[in-house]
């Protein structure tokens, strides 16, 4: 064997898995991007040049080094224009997420170990705030809470609580006939200290991988809510912003659509298979399966 094979089977099982060095060596990129945005950026990604607007990226003929990825419509840099869009979408990816993460989990983590009333009560609040479909619920409530980037924040916790809700009530469900809680239990533990130290434990493989995925619906969902004018103020820079803007022009210049979709896709794929990663390698169920076939 050789050395380098001896400390890859050194490393811990997550970062053993492609998909998880994969995904998250992309969200680390952007998130260096996101931190670093002011020093990255080659130009204000609000400053016009009306004299040259609708410029092809660099590598044209008639690109303009100045503008890497060229311009849009008013002049402006595509390429500092991602940049500063990365920052909207990795804010909105890791504070919603978390959020959603926190109220659905815990309502998740009572749900399931109390039962009786308690869950179907929890249980039918889930199934009729589901029933809205997320997107136009997404809608209907930025036109009460306004534009703004913390709005559409809590527009998405407000949303996607529920996914969270009900996968993780499937595993407590599933958690709490186990031995181990009886036996906390019969060791004197209160029903908090059981879900803390004994439940909650249990089903952190899940909630870790469901705040990843949950990250990258967030950013899809911020980029719809910019698409239609109902995220951020229009002096900041976001992905479904450009998409929009870069529409009307996109015979004079595809550039400006393709970039920021692209963005978009590869940072939603990054969170997907760091999700998915993550999902196989600490889910013991799936690991036992491997085994199993292996």
């Amino acid at each position: 064997m050789s050395v380098l094979a001896w400390k890859f089977r050194r490393l811990p099982p997550a970062l053993r898995s492609g998909r998880v060095l994969v995904g998250g060596g992309i969200v680390l990129a952007v998130a260096v991007i996101a931190i670093f945005a002011p020093w990255l950026a080659p130009n204000d990604p609000q400053e016009m040049d009306l004299f040259g607007n609708l410029l092809p990226p660099a590598w044209d003929p008639l690109g303009d080094p100045k503008y890497p990825f060229g311009t849009d419509s008013l002049g402006r840099c595509i390429l500092s224009q991602l940049i500063y869009g990365a920052r909207v979408a990795m804010i909105v990816a890791v504070v919603a997420a978390t959020g959603a993460m926190v109220i659905g989990v815990n309502l998740a983590l009572i749900a399931g170990y109390f039962g009786g009333w308690i869950d179907g009560l929890i249980t039918r609040l889930v199934d009729l705030w589901m029933s809205f479909p997320p997107v136009v619920l997404s809608l209907i409530l930025m036109l009460g809470l306004g534009i703004g980037v913390s709005n559409v924040i809590l527009a998405i916790i407000l949303v996607d609580w529920t996914r969270f809700c009900r996968v993780v009530r499937s595993d407590v469900l599933v958690v709490r006939q186990r031995d181990f809680i009886s036996a906390a239990h019969l060791l004197g533990f209160g029903h908090f200290r059981t879900i803390r130290r004994e439940v909650l434990p249990s089903v952190m493989p899940l909630i870790i991988t469901l705040t990843a995925l949950e990250m990258g619906i967030a950013v899809v969902v911020e980029a719809i809510l910019s698409f239609v004018g109902m995220s951020v103020e229009a002096d900041i820079s976001a992905w479904g912003v450009m998409v929009a803007d870069a529409r009307q022009y996109m015979y004079q210049s595809v550039w400006g659509m393709i970039f920021p979709i692209l963005a978009i896709t590869v940072t939603v794929l990054g969170f997907n298979l760091l999700g998915d990663g993550l999902r196989r390698t600490l889910d013991p169920r799936l690991r036992q399966q491997r085994h199993s076939t292996a």
